[in-house]
C-alpha cells in the first residue's frame, strides 16, 4: 500500500509556482506566500490562469507528480506529467480488451451497478437520518426503482442500453435529491442536474467535486500501470480520461454526493460563496473554492473497512485500491473486479 500523500490545490489568483531546491514555491506579486517539500506532495491542481516555471516542471516530471490547470470553475485545460510508466503487458491487454465489446460490457455492468447501489444507500441512509420527512414516500419509489435498475444492469448485455439505465437511474436519483437539502434551502435549491456551466449553487459544488474525485481516480490509476484513456464504457476521444470517468461512477455518491450534502446542511457553506456570472452559469469565490477543498482533505482522511480487502483504509486511498483490484482483474489474477459498494 503506497503512502497516503497529498495534492496541493492553487485557487490564489495571480498566483506562480517556481522551484527552489527540493521545494515548490508559490509566489502572487512576486511575493512568496507558501512552499512545500516537493516529496510531500503527489500532484499539483491550479485553478485560473497562473503559470508554472520549466525548472518545477521538469523537478515535477522527475518526481511523476502531475501538474494540472483548470479554469476557475473547476474545467480541466491541461496537464503536464512525466514519461509513461508502467507495465506494459498490463496496458497492451486493457486495450486488447476495451476492443471486447462483451467484456467491455460485463465490466461496465459493474461500475453502473455499482454507482445505482451506492445511489440507493445515499438515499437510504437520509431516511433513517431524517424519518420524518414529508417527502417519504417520494423517497422510497425512488429507492424502489433503483434497485429495479441495478438488476437490470447487471444482466444487460448492451453499452448503449446500459447507457440508458444508467441515465434513468440518475434521474430518479438527482429528482429527489432536493429532499436531502434540509438546511438553507432558500439558497440551495436544487432542480435537476446541470453543468458545463453549472446552473445553481448545488451543482456547482458537485461538479467541483466530482472534478477532484477524477482527479483522485485519474491518479491512481496511473499508479497502478493502468492507462486512464482507454475505458469500457464511455467512448474513446482525444483528450478524455474514459477509463478514469468509468471508474469514479462507483465513488460518485458516497465520496462526492455525501460530501456536497455535509457541506450545504451542516452549513459549512453559504450562498455568500457563490456569484451568476453575465454568460450565465453560477461560480465559487476563492473562499468557497478553498472551504470545500479543505472538507475533501478531511474527509479523505477518515478511515474505512474495504469492503473486499477486509482491512481498514483512508477513504482517500480508496480510489487506489479500487485501481489495484482493477489491475488485477485485468491480468486474470482474480475472476471478477470487485466494486466498492458502501452499505
Amino acid at each position: 500500500m503506497r503512502k497516503l500523500l497529498n495534492t496541493l490545490y492553487v485557487t490564489t489568483p495571480g498566483a506562480y509556482l517556481s522551484k527552489d531546491g527540493e521545494n515548490v514555491v508559490i509566489k502572487v506579486e512576486n511575493q512568496e506566500r507558501f512552499r512545500i517539500p516537493v516529496h510531500n506532495i503527489e500532484g499539483i491542481v491550479c485553478f485560473g490562469f497562473m503559470g508554472a516555471s520549466p525548472s518545477l516542471m521538469a523537478l515535477c516530471a522527475e518526481r511523476n507528480i502531475s501538474i494540472s490547470f483548470l479554469s476557475e470553475n473547476g474545467y480541466f485545460l491541461g496537464r503536464v506529467t512525466g514519461p509513461v510508466s508502467g507495465n506494459v503487458l498490463l496496458r497492451r491487454k486493457q486495450y486488447r480488451l476495451a476492443d471486447d465489446k462483451q467484456f467491455s460490457c460485463s465490466i461496465s455492468n459493474i461500475f453502473i451497478a455499482g454507482k445505482i447501489s451506492n445511489s440507493k444507500t445515499v438515499l437510504q441512509r437520509a431516511m433513517r437520518d431524517h424519518p420524518d420527512e414529508a417527502s417519504r414516500t417520494e423517497m422510497e419509489s425512488a429507492i424502489h426503482t433503483l434497485g429495479i435498475k441495478q438488476k437490470q444492469a447487471l444482466k444487460c448485455i448492451d453499452n448503449e442500453i446500459l447507457r440508458g439505465i444508467e441515465g434513468e437511474a440518475a434521474n430518479n436519483y438527482f429528482g429527489v435529491f432536493n429532499h436531502l437539502i434540509i438546511a438553507q434551502k432558500a439558497d440551495f435549491i436544487f432542480n435537476g442536474r446541470n453543468r458545463r456551466p453549472p446552473m445553481d449553487n448545488v451543482n456547482a459544488i458537485l461538479s467541483f467535486v466530482y472534478m477532484l474525485l477524477m482527479h483522485e481516480v485519474r491518479s491512481a490509476l496511473e499508479s497502478v500501470g493502468i492507462d486512464p484513456c482507454v475505458g469500457f464504457l464511455h467512448t474513446d476521444r482525444p483528450g478524455r480520461q474514459s477509463l478514469a470517468l468509468d471508474m469514479m461512477e462507483e465513488f460518485r455518491p458516497y465520496l462526492a454526493d455525501r460530501l456536497v450534502l455535509s457541506l450545504i446542511n451542516r452549513k459549512q457553506v453559504d450562498a455568500k460563496g457563490f456569484e451568476s456570472r453575465e454568460a450565465g452559469g453560477i461560480l465559487m469565490n476563492d473562499t468557497t473554492r478553498k472551504d470545500i477543498l479543505t472538507a475533501w482533505h478531511k474527509r479523505k482522511q477518515e478511515e474505512i473497512m474495504h469492503p473486499f480487502l477486509n482491512v481498514m483504509v483512508p477513504i482517500g486511498l480508496l480510489p487506489y485500491c479500487q485501481a489495484l483490484l482493477l489491475a488485477r482483474y485485468i491480468r486474470g489474477d482474480i475472476d471478477n473486479y470487485p466494486v466498492f459498494i458502501n452499505k
